[in-house]
């Protein structure tokens, strides 16, 4: 998460501040379930409020927000009522014998306003696309190997930052 510190008010100074959120916010799409077109899921930063959610999304991106619901896992710890989703804790593979934890988060799930709808873009990418991107490596190729193929004689295989 970042934090944001901001210069000290001095009284005469001109203020040449911006305010930017604290806040952080993924859309996400869960597979396990099927929603309806006007309900979107975010993972949200654990300090953030439903009400925070809204304002976000009202100020910032002028999207109408009905209501905004955070997952409601009930976590009894010294008596209090946790809303938030424990980041995963795994081995670390480059350090023996510790642990990694990731950031713990918070799911809200907001429904947009009347007559709003959110449909997820389409992202695939066509045949088209992916022809002309292995024929640009083609010919990066062969201008790359008629520069290194000059030294070959002296020393196959060596690249030629090497030296002769």
């Amino acid at each position: 998460m970042s934090t944001r510190w901001y210069p000290i008010y001095q009284r005469g100074n001109p203020q040449l501040r911006v305010f930017l959120p604290n806040f952080w916010m993924k859309l996400v799409k869960l597979e396990k379930i099927e929603a309806p077109s006007n309900k979107v899921h975010f993972i949200v930063s654990q300090e953030m409020t439903r009400y925070d959610v809204k304002n976000y999304l009202e100020k910032i991106y002028k999207v109408p927000v009905d209501s905004v619901k955070t997952r409601k896992v009930v976590v009894m710890f010294f008596g209090i009522n946790c809303s938030n989703m424990m980041g995963k804790v795994y081995r670390n593979q480059f350090m023996q014998g510790s642990l990694t934890k990731e950031d713990d988060y918070k799911i809200a799930f907001v429904t947009l306003g009347e007559g709003q709808t959110f449909e997820w873009p389409d992202l695939k990418i066509d045949d088209k696309e992916v022809q002309e991107s292995k024929d640009e490596v083609k010919k990066a190729q062969k201008i790359f190997n008629s520069s290194v193929g000059k030294d070959e004689k002296l020393r196959p295989g060596v690249p030629t930052f090497f030296g002769l």
